[in-house]
C-alpha cells in the first residue's frame, strides 16, 4: 500500500527533492473574501477527468489515482506520439499534463469520488475519449467555496477534524455550507509533511 501510495504521488506534480510541486497549473479562481480564517473563492467552469472507487478511503485515493494516471499518461483513443514536460513523460497516446488539486470526495453510497483537473487549455471537445470505461470527462460548474488550508498529515483522522473545523468556522461568518466538504490535495505522499499544502472544501452560498 505505501509503495502504491508514493507511485501514484508522482503524478501530483514535478517536484524537488523535499517534494515541492514547482510550476504545476493550478484552475484558476478569485479570491471574494477572507472570513473567520477561510478564504472564499469563486472558480469558474473547469473540465475534470473522474473515476469512482469503491474501497475504503486511502484504498480508493491510490486506485483512483493509478486509474486517472494512466488516462493522462496516454491511455485514450487518440494514438498520438508527443513530446511533454515534466511530470508527464513520453508515451503512446496524446498526453496531458497533471494540474493541482487532486480532489476527494465521497458519495452517499459510500464510494469515493477521484478527480484530475485538466488543463485550461483543453475542451470537452478536444480532450481525448479514455481507453478505461471507469474514468468520465466531465464539465464541473462554476461554484463559489469555502477553502481551509492545513499542512501536515492527510490521514482519513485528520482531514475528517479539519472538515468539522471549516464548518464550525463557517458558522460565525455570512457564507453558508451547500453540500459536505471535500479534501484537495496538492503534493506527492513524500512531501516533507509540514510542506505540504492540502485543503478541505465546502460550496457555499451568501446568509
Amino acid at each position: 500500500m505505501r509503495l502504491a501510495a508514493m507511485a501514484s504521488g508522482v503524478l501530483l506534480a514535478g517536484c524537488s527533492v523535499l517534494g515541492v510541486r514547482q510550476g504545476t497549473e493550478e484552475p484558476r479562481y478569485t479570491v471574494l473574501a477572507l472570513a473567520n480564517g477561510v478564504e472564499i473563492r469563486r472558480y469558474g467552469p473547469r473540465i475534470a477527468a473522474e473515476t469512482v472507487v469503491a474501497q475504503d478511503e486511502m484504498a480508493a485515493r491510490n486506485t483512483g489515482f493509478r486509474r486517472l494516471a494512466r488516462y493522462i499518461f496516454g491511455a485514450n483513443r487518440r494514438q498520438v506520439k508527443i513530446e511533454m514536460t515534466a511530470p508527464v513523460a513520453q508515451g503512446h497516446g496524446e498526453a496531458i499534463a497533471m494540474t493541482a488539486p487532486v480532489a476527494q470526495d465521497r458519495r452517499p453510497d459510500g464510494a469515493w469520488v477521484i478527480r484530475f483537473f485538466m488543463p485550461a487549455k483543453w475542451t470537452m471537445e478536444t480532450l481525448p475519449v479514455p481507453d478505461d470505461p471507469a474514468v468520465l470527462l466531465v464539465q464541473v460548474p462554476e461554484q463559489t467555496v469555502a477553502v481551509l488550508r492545513f499542512t501536515g498529515w492527510r490521514d482519513a483522522g485528520t482531514i475528517a477534524g479539519r472538515q468539522s473545523e471549516l464548518l464550525r468556522r463557517l458558522e460565525a461568518t455570512t457564507w453558508r455550507a451547500e453540500g459536505k466538504p471535500v479534501v484537495w490535495f496538492y503534493d506527492p505522499p513524500w512531501t516533507i509533511p509540514f510542506l505540504r499544502r492540502n485543503e478541505v472544501v465546502v460550496p457555499v452560498l451568501p446568509r
